[in-house]
């Protein structure tokens, strides 16, 4: 049986399914199915394409799906508090991690805030810098 047809079959669904979605979900089939398509054309048996598509398949996603999301992934807009990581904010109540006190206002929200190390207490006024998240409480260091 030709496999020919069937391969570029799967080049045209993948492509039209990465065309709908533009979530780069399925470009990295339709490269191994490419591939697949030549070995077919060049006469191997269905299982060699089909080892071909697989292994072409995973070297692309592999190899390229990180690059491909830092390049093509930039207009991603970091939203909700997810957003305030790296920004600045200002101690309203005194960071005590050992007292389980502590307060920043950012964006006229306040949240609660923690340093990184138990052994840093920051008094109120003091600009600080968001580092992270855990949970609903922002961790800080002084600026």
């Amino acid at each position: 049986m030709n496999y020919i047809y069937l391969w570029v079959a799967a080049i045209a669904v993948f492509v039209i399914i990465e065309l709908v979605t533009t979530a780069l979900t399925t470009i990295w089939f339709a490269g191994g199915a490419l591939a697949a398509l030549a070995v077919a054309y060049a006469g191997f048996p269905v299982w060699v394409q089909a080892v071909v598509f697989l292994l072409v398949s995973i070297v692309l996603l592999v190899l390229t799906r990180p690059l491909a999301n830092k390049y093509f992934n930039k207009k991603t807009v970091k939203t909700n508090a997810e957003s305030l990581i790296g920004r600045e904010a200002i101690v309203s109540e005194g960071i005590n991690n050992l007292k389980d006190e502590g307060a920043v206002k950012v964006n006229g929200q306040e949240w609660t805030a923690r340093t990184g190390d138990n052994d840093i207490t920051l008094a109120a006024g003091t600009v600080v810098v968001i580092e992270r998240i855990e949970g609903v409480k922002l961790i800080v260091t002084a600026k």
